[in-house]
C-alpha cells in the first residue's frame, strides 16, 4: 500500500517549492498518495481560521506532513484583510504551524545545519596565516517546538486578575506606575517534561549519529527559573551519556561564537525562541535559509518543512527563482523519519553532487539580488536545480 502524506503547500513560495520535492521523491521511488491539506493566508481572510478542523483531521489520520510555507501578518493587519462578514465577531489570527506544533504536541524540532563542499555560500575565514580557510560545519539545532516565548500566553492591556498575580513578583514594582493599557506581556513558559524530553532526544541523535558534544544555549545567569530549569535538567540526563560532553552556552556569547568557531558545535539544545535564532544564524554559515530544512516531531504526528518563509514577492515570478533545496531536504528528513533512509541519503547525496559541481545555481546560489533578471547572469529556475538534482540520483 501507498504511504498517505498530508501535502500542505501554504502561502506564497511554498506553492512553488513543495511540488519540486514531490518530483524527487516520485524520482527515488518513494511511492505515496499526497492529500491536499488547507492551510495558510487565504483561510484566515475567508474563513478566520489559517488552520482549518478539516486539515488537523487529516494530520490525525495519516499521521505525516509535507508543509511549505505561511504568510503570517501583526494583529492589526491580520484584522484588516478578515473578510468584511467575519469582522467583530471574535476572530483572532495565531500562526497556523505554531497552532499544529501545539494541537499535536510536536514539541521536537531538528534543524540540521550542514555545509556542502562547493557551495559558494558556506562560511570561510581568515586562517591567521594570510590565507582562508573553509571550516566544515556539521550541527545539528534541537528546538523546544511547544512552549518559551511562543506558547502564545501574553496579553496587550492585561486584565486586572493577571496584573494583580504578576503584582505579587517583587521585580513587578518597577512597573508599579506604569498603566495596564500602556503595557504589553508575554510570558516564557518552561515545563520539566518537555525540557527533559527535548534534552534527551538530543542526546539520542548525537549518540546515534557519532556527535561527542551537545551545547543547552539558554541564558541562566539572567532567565534564572526557565534557563535555569532547562540546565538543571541537562546536568542530570548527561550523566547518562557518559561519551558526550555537556557544553553551556548562554544565546548572546552563542551567537559571537558561532563565527570564530562554528565547526565545534555538534548538537545544541534550546527554548523555543532561541533555537529559531540560532538555528537561522547556522543556516547563515552553510548557504542561508535555501538550504534550512527542518522537521517537527510529535509522539505520534510528525511535520517537515523548509525554515524559510513565504516570500511573497517571489510568488508571481515566472518562470520561479527560489532555491526548493531546504524543501528537498526536508522531505529526506520525512524519508529518515519514515525508515526509508536509503532513499533520503540517495536524494541527498545527488544534491551534494550537483553543489559540487556548480554547473547549476540558484539566484542565492550566485548571490544575486532576486528578481526577474537573474537568468541573464547564469542563474537556473527552481525547476531546473529540481531537474539537475532528479539526474544525479544514482
Amino acid at each position: 500500500m501507498k504511504r498517505k502524506i498530508v501535502s500542505m503547500p501554504g502561502d506564497g513560495i511554498g506553492k512553488t517549492v513543495l511540488p519540486e520535492a514531490i518530483r524527487v521523491l516520485d524520482a527515488v521511488g518513494f511511492e505515496a498518495e499526497y492529500i491536499h491539506g488547507d492551510i495558510g493566508w487565504d483561510f484566515w481572510r475567508s474563513e478566520g481560521n489559517a488552520l482549518p478542523q478539516r486539515t488537523i483531521d487529516l494530520l490525525e489520520k495519516h499521521k505525516i506532513g509535507l508543509f511549505g510555507a505561511i504568510t503570517s501578518k501583526p494583529k492589526d493587519v491580520a484584522e484588516k484583510e478578515l473578510d468584511p462578514a467575519l469582522k467583530g465577531k471574535g476572530y483572532v489570527y495565531f500562526s497556523p504551524i505554531v497552532s499544529m506544533r501545539q494541537h499535536f504536541n510536536l514539541d521536537i524540532c531538528i534543524r540540521p545545519c550542514l555545509s556542502f563542499k562547493g557551495n559558494p555560500l558556506n562560511f570561510i575565514r581568515k586562517d591567521g596565516k594570510g590565507g582562508y580557510e573553509e571550516p566544515i560545519i556539521n550541527t545539528v539545532v534541537f528546538r523546544q517546538n511547544t512552549e518559551g516565548l511562543y506558547s502564545g500566553v501574553e496579553w496587550t492591556n492585561p486584565p486586572k486578575q493577571v496584573r494583580d498575580a504578576l503584582e505579587t513578583h517583587p521585580k513587578m514594582k518597577f512597573f508599579k506606575n506604569v498603566p495596564s493599557e500602556d503595557m504589553a506581556i508575554s510570558t516564557r513558559i518552561v515545563t520539566r517534561n518537555a525540557s527533559r524530553r527535548i534534552i534527551r532526544a538530543g542526546f539520542e541523535y548525537a549518540k546515534k549519529y557519532g556527535y561527542t558534544n551537545l551545547t543547552l544555549c539558554e541564558k541562566p545567569n539572567v532567565l534564572r527559573e526557565t534557563s535555569g530549569m532547562m540546565f538543571k535538567e541537562a546536568k542530570e540526563i548527561a550523566k547518562e551519556y557518559p561519551n558526550i560532553a555537556l557544553w553551556d552556552t548562554n544565546i548572546d556569547a552563542q551567537m559571537m561564537w558561532l563565527t570564530k568557531n562554528p565547526e565545534n558545535y555538534g548538537v545544541i539544545v534550546a527554548e523555543n525562541m532561541f533555537g529559531d535564532i540560532i538555528s537561522d544564524g547556522f543556516a547563515g554559515l552553510v548557504g542561508g535559509l535555501g538550504f534550512a530544512c527542518s522537521a517537527n516531531i510529535g509522539e505520534e504526528v510528525a511535520v517537515f518543512e523548509p525554515t524559510h518563509g513565504s516570500a511573497p514577492k517571489y510568488q508571481e515570478l515566472n518562470p520561479s527563482i527560489v532555491n526548493p533545496i531546504a524543501m528537498i531536504m526536508s522531505a529526506c528528513m520525512m524519508l529518515d523519519h519514515i525508515d526509508e533512509k536509503a532513499k533520503a541519503d540517495k536524494i541527498r547525496n545527488a544534491i551534494a553532487k550537483v553543489i559540487e559541481e556548480g554547473k547549476v545555481k540558484t539566484y542565492d546560489m550566485m548571490k544575486l539580488r532576486g528578481s526577474a533578471d537573474v537568468f541573464k547572469y547564469g542563474a537556473c529556475t527552481t525547476q531546473q536545480m529540481t531537474d539537475e538534482i532528479i539526474k544525479n540520483i544514482a
